[in-house]
């Protein structure tokens, strides 16, 4: 009688499974390398200036409704509001001014024109005068990357004379009138 065992085996060998943990090890590390934390936090900090420059872009519309088609004055209050220049948050257009932005990647700065907490709001004339931009800068790269053009960067921009939010690629700060906002 032959007591040898052909074609049966049962488990793993110490070989193979060294051989999976190396090849999950390997994957592993592509993994947390492909998912960048910095560019990761700087793609959800893009999704909440999206959300937040949409929704002071609607209330700068709604302040205009309420007021014969004047927007917010030119300034640096202008969602906050103040007694001699009326914003959005004092006329009651919003309830709170939202949160300040922050930025963390290298070599990305808010932007400037009439920037309260990092949103910027451009109007044709400094009284309030339409039509008008809401905008602030975007920092991840899969968002800046989308601008083919040498010098743009990515903005997300409200405008009033689109009636629309969205991302435009720019070499400087946007602008009201028409808008070219990305796919």
């Amino acid at each position: 009688m032959n007591n040898t065992k052909t074609g049966l085996r049962s488990g793993f060998t110490l070989v193979e499974l060294l051989i999976v943990i190396a090849i999950l090890g390997t994957l592993a590390v592509v993994v947390l390398v492909a998912l960048n934390p910095a560019q990761q936090l700087a793609r959800t900090r893009d999704a909440g200036r999206v959300s937040t420059v949409t929704q002071l872009g609607r209330a700068a519309e709604a302040f205009a409704t309420n007021r014969n088609g004047v927007y917010p004055a030119e300034n640096a209050t202008w969602i906050s509001g103040t007694t001699a220049n009326p914003g959005l948050q004092n006329s009651g257009e919003i309830a709170t001014v939202p949160a300040a932005i922050a930025y963390s990647i290298a070599g990305v700065a808010a932007c400037t024109t009439n920037a309260q907490n990092g949103v910027c709001y451009n109007a044709t004339t400094a009284g309030g005068g339409g039509p008008i931009v809401v905008f602030a800068r975007l920092e991840s790269q899969a968002n800046n990357s989308r601008c083919t053009t040498a010098g743009q960067v990515a903005y997300v921009v409200y405008s009033s004379a689109d009636g629309r939010g969205g991302t435009v690629c720019a070499a400087a700060e946007p602008t009201p009138g028409t808008q070219t906002f990305l796919p």
